[in-house]
């Protein structure tokens, strides 16, 4: 790599590695404990064993990088030739992944810039992609963080889950609203609302929840160009129709990708998980 700013991101961008290859983007990954293993997301643990965990209700827990793991990437990357470092993350309402990095920016060999996207998945993705495009086009790094900054304003996230369960262990929910939900059989969805998770509506049947998330995602989509991102835990089937049924109704969608989640996000959102991710250019 020899472009002068190098974009540095985490294992929750779900980006696909032919895509990081190609806009030189690094990965740090999180750490997922599945019983007494230590995996790394994306590499080590699979989102099948991951599902598999969640339905026997196996413990899974998660975990930052360490500074020590941020302040060897920043080494490796200064090293291949940056001049300075975009490293970009999860909301830090959901992990310490931002401050692992914060304090390995202290002592890095070149300047690194540390932005709390508060997004996740594709919504963090596409924030990287973003400053990816402003560095090829020559941008500084000043630049490139203010494509991230103006690409996660504009970015919108919702969610199915079968279930708040899963959102309530991992403390990302209320206890309250989990109850709610389950007391009354809905089926929630979920929004990315300041870099939490928040229940936005409760629908009484999943197909039903289902096509609101596409509504919602097709008004978010409105007419202007934009990206789109469908994501799922243990549920392809509902990702496809739903990526189709968008690709036929958003008229100047760009880029449309379907991906499974990795076991950080899916840990706490449990099998069945249908998202949308909505970003214009």
């Amino acid at each position: 790599m020899s472009r002068h700013v190098a974009i540095v991101t985490d294992s929750t961008a779900y980006l696909p590695p032919q895509t990081m290859e190609r806009h030189h983007i690094t990965a740090v990954p999180l750490t997922v404990v599945l019983g007494d293993q230590a995996l790394e997301d994306g590499t080590e643990v699979s989102a099948r064993a991951l599902a598999l965990a969640l339905q026997k209700r196996r413990p899974v827990t998660t975990s930052r990088p360490s500074p020590e793991t941020f302040a060897a990437t920043y080494r490796a990357t200064a090293q291949a030739g940056a001049t300075g470092i975009v490293s970009l993350h999860l909301s830090s309402e959901f992990s310490g992944t931002y401050d692992a990095a914060v304090l390995a920016a202290r002592d890095a060999p070149v300047p690194v810039r540390v932005v709390d996207t508060r997004m996740v998945a594709m919504a963090l993705g596409f924030c990287a992609l973003a400053a990816a495009d402003a560095v090829d086009a020559g941008g500084t790094l000043d630049e490139a963080v203010a494509s991230v900054e103006k690409r996660a304003a504009a970015t919108t996230a919702h969610f199915y889950v079968d279930t708040l369960e899963y959102l309530r262990r991992g403390g990302r929910i209320g206890a309250a609203q989990a109850l709610l939900g389950s007391a009354l059989a809905v089926k929630p969805l979920l929004q990315l609302d300041g870099g939490r998770i928040e229940l936005l509506e409760k629908v009484r049947t999943a197909s039903k929840a289902i096509a609101r998330l596409e509504e919602i995602a097709v008004e978010r989509a409105g007419a202007g160009h934009v990206d789109i991102a469908v994501h799922h835990l243990a549920a392809p089937e509902r990702a496809s129709a739903l990526a189709e049924r968008l690709r036929s109704r958003v008229p100047n969608l760009a880029e449309l990708h379907v991906s499974e989640v990795g076991a950080v996000i899916g840990a706490h959102t449990g099998p069945g998980l249908l998202g949308a991710v909505v970003s214009p250019r």
